[in-house]
């Protein structure tokens, strides 16, 4: 399958101070995420930075969007994934994000 050019979801982590379950999920979750929305997906560490581990969506070379932050604390996979599918939909109003408005339905139904 093609991936279209709907924009691509990153996880920034701290290389030096991340415990891998915490890691796991947040990286799953979002995975999980760009591919049932044929988003790109890229795993960002940083060589210092804080702990918490974030999710950015990124689209057409614009600023990359804060989506999720764990906060420094372990989630579940399904509230990570819904925290980030809140988001995504969220998001497929903005008119900047046309691309995510094709994808509204199925985060809708994702729900």
């Amino acid at each position: 399958m093609f991936k279209t050019d709907s924009g691509k979801l990153m996880v920034y982590v701290s290389a030096a101070s991340c415990p891998k379950q915490r890691l796991q999920s947040v990286k799953s979750a979002a995975q999980e995420m760009a591919k049932q929305l044929n988003l790109s997906f890229e795993l960002v560490k940083q060589a210092s930075g804080p702990s918490p581990i974030y999710v950015y969506y990124e689209c057409g070379g614009q600023e990359p969007i804060p989506i999720y932050c764990d906060e420094g604390k372990n989630g579940d996979l399904a509230e990570i994934s819904s925290k980030i599918r809140s988001m995504m939909f969220v998001l497929s109003f903005h008119p900047r994000y046309a691309a995510l408005r094709q994808a509204r339905k199925t985060l809708f139904t994702l729900s």
